[in-house]
């Protein structure tokens, strides 16, 4: 069964049980000072004020304060989070740093739940919990969590005001470091709420509480999504990423929205923005898909214009271009190897060089307040503090394994305003960016060429579904190598087939006037896999390779280099890629490089191709498009085979298929 909105009771209303809007008036009367009232008066939807009201009647806080983002307000949230102990000052003006407990350090994915209705569709990478059972769960933990406390209340877009794509959102928590990451994240809607409401047709409700911030709640912490009624709660925990609910919690009811509502009208995707400018001072805007902790900071950051680092709304304008905004306004971005060789504009915030107002998360604190993390490009530190008291390289946990100096899941949160090659303008633009390539990646350390570009959309949403990843920090208790389709596979709460059949409607449209080129990114090939040493996990290239990657598909892009055609799909010819290298970041690329890293290891591609092939039979009522695509490369692949071997060179290519 499909997904069907406001169906079963809705949880935050039974719950709170307030059913009428002058009931809901009684409530604020009592929590609110007179300057709230006077904000909360502003506000005339209905079911927003109910939304708010059951909360209260629910979490049972002390008072209630709404942050309408005002110069006061903003202040009050920063003020807030330093009296609580949430964040402390660091080194440079502006900085602070949060610390989770140990137990809570990134998204906790066994301890997140759909909350669905009998029958309903739900992805099968996901967990989920029958709605009267997650509503009993809820009650006894949240009935009353806000006692003592102030409930915090705010109203923030995904997305600029007034864009196509754009959805308001209420953030209610009793966290000061939650409102203030928000504040820096997502524009301010509170001004705007009932027309924006009224304009996108719909809005979604977060609740929060970290409770009394003890280590022992943290296996009773949970993350629920309702689905039907678009509704989050969290609760015994503080990382952001179960926390900041407008974030991946409304990320997932967005790919709903999109999946099952807007159908070859919009996506909701886990990719990066960013512009390049190509020959003649022209600007192509790039999206591109990449797991968490994949390098999708990273490699947005390379181009000259940058949108947005996680997450894009992208639909069909009526000019038939395919447009996207950021839903965010900064960055919640992993610091681990970010430093001035690969990250140089958002070193320069990091490092105090640009003013800037920066939360850090779980990093080492030395001495003098200043932040260390691993990979940060400075000499090793030798003692601070971290999310774990008191360190030094000694340090160990119970097991034995060192503690490193900082999280690999430690966190920068920033405005996008701060960091230099971001486009102010185009970043808030209601209008969002014309798309003229999109990229899926993931870390691939054996397989994938590091650039190729599909042949035609269909391959391109094969290339989108086929994603692999190393487990990374992101999740706790994450291990190995898994399936990351789209790179939104952990966000994407209906059937993966229903997902796919609308990325095979949205690409393949009639409305869109030019087709994207549509192409995968892969910087993770090892020494090992290309006849290095067994256990040489060094990469073949560094971070710094993805702008001349990128580079190379901008100018495909406008039609003016030529490529190699190959089953899996067109791959970049050496003269051109030795040109863009020095060009580019002023750097040797060899033919030798060349060859080991665009060679097609063909039984290597061919089980990947199977492994994807069985996991999608799994699903019901996958498009057979899908399946069609992967024989048709099968079939090209061992036909290469046959004739040259399980590694077929570049040449070789050149001499099957030629170039286009």
């Amino acid at each position: 069964m499909k997904l069907e909105m406001k169906k079963g009771i809705d949880i935050l209303s039974n719950l709170g049980s307030v059913v009428s809007v002058e009931e809901a008036r009684n409530i604020f009367e009592k929590k609110c000072d007179s300057d709230n009232l006077k904000k909360i008066s502003t506000i005339k939807n209905e079911e927003a004020l109910l939304k708010i009201a059951n909360a209260i009647a629910l979490f049972q806080p002390d008072s209630v304060w709404f942050n309408t983002c005002s110069k006061e307000d903003l202040q009050t949230a920063r003020n807030g989070a330093l009296e609580n102990g949430e964040e402390f000052k660091i080194k440079f003006e502006g900085h602070t740093c949060h610390y989770d407990l140990p137990e809570d350090q990134a998204r906790l994915v066994k301890q997140t739940y759909y909350i669905y209705n009998e029958g309903e569709d739900i992805s099968s990478l996901a967990l989920k919990q029958e709605r009267s059972e997650a509503k009993a769960y809820i009650k006894e933990h949240m009935t009353g969590i806000m006692k003592g406390k102030k409930m915090l209340a705010s109203i923030w877009s995904r997305g600029p005001i007034g864009a196509k794509a754009s959805i308001p959102a209420i953030m209610i928590t009793d966290s000061y470091y939650v409102v203030h990451s928000g504040n820096i994240l997502y524009p301010n809607a509170f001004n705007d709420f009932d027309s924006e409401v009224a304009r996108a047709g719909l809005f979604f409700t977060n609740c929060h509480s970290y409770g009394q911030f003890k280590s022992e709640d943290v296996p009773k912490a949970r993350v629920y999504m309702d689905r039907s009624w678009q509704t989050t709660f969290s609760f015994f925990c503080t990382y952001a990423g179960n926390t900041l609910l407008l974030k991946k919690g409304n990320h997932r009811f967005t790919v709903d929205h999109c999946t099952y509502y807007r159908v070859e009208e919009e996506l909701s995707e886990h990719m990066f923005i960013t512009g390049l400018t190509g020959p003649g001072n022209r600007k192509t805007f790039i999206v591109g898909a990449a797991p968490s902790g994949c390098g999708k900071t990273t490699t947005a950051m390379v181009g000259t214009d940058f949108i947005g680092d996680d997450l894009a709304q992208i639909w069909i304008e009526r000019d038939g271009t395919v447009r996207a905004v950021n839903p965010e306004i900064g960055i919640f971005g992993i610091v681990k190897d970010v430093n001035y060789r690969g990250d140089p504009y958002l070193m320069k915030c990091l490092r105090g060089e640009i003013p800037s107002e920066v939360i850090f998360s779980n990093v080492l604190i030395e001495e003098d307040g200043t932040p260390r993390w691993e990979g940060d490009g400075d000499q090793e530190p030798t003692s601070g503090k971290n999310f774990l008291g008191d360190w030094t390289p000694e340090k160990k946990y119970v097991n034995g394994n060192p503690v490193p100096c900082s999280h690999p899941n430690s966190r920068c949160t920033l405005s996008n305003a701060d960091i230099e090659n971001y486009n102010r303008e185009l970043g808030v633009d209601p209008a969002g960016v014309p798309i003229k390539i999109i990229t899926y990646s993931g870390r691939d350390s054996d397989t994938n060429p590091p650039v190729w570009a599909a042949k035609n959309p269909d391959q391109g949403v094969v290339i989108g579904a086929s994603i692999l990843s190393a487990a990374t920090a992101t999740e706790v208790g994450a291990v190995g190598v898994r399936r990351q389709p789209w790179a939104n596979a952990p966000f994407v709460p209906g059937s993966l087939a229903d997902y796919t059949h609308a990325q095979f409607k949205f690409f393949n449209s009639n409305k869109i006037k030019e087709k994207p080129v549509m192409a995968g990114l892969n910087y993770f090939l090892t020494h090992a896999a290309r006849g290095g040493e067994p256990g040489d996990n060094r990469l073949l290239g560094e971070k710094r390779d993805v702008k001349p990657w990128l580079t190379w598909l901008e100018i495909r892009a406008h039609g003016e280099v030529m490529a190699i055609n190959t089953p899996i799909g067109y791959l970049p010819l050496f003269e051109d890629l030795k040109t863009i290298f020095n060009e580019t970041i002023n750097k040797e690329y060899t033919n030798k490089l060349y060859n080991k890293q665009f060679s097609l290891y063909i039984d290597n591609i061919i089980a990947r191709i199977d492994l994807q092939t069985k996991a999608y039979e799994k699903e019901e009522n996958c498009p057979e498009r899908l399946f069609e695509i992967y024989e048709e490369q099968k079939v090209g692949l061992n036909s290469l085979k046959e004739k040259y071997g399980p590694i077929v060179k570049p040449s070789e290519l050149i001499e099957a298929g030629g170039t286009e």
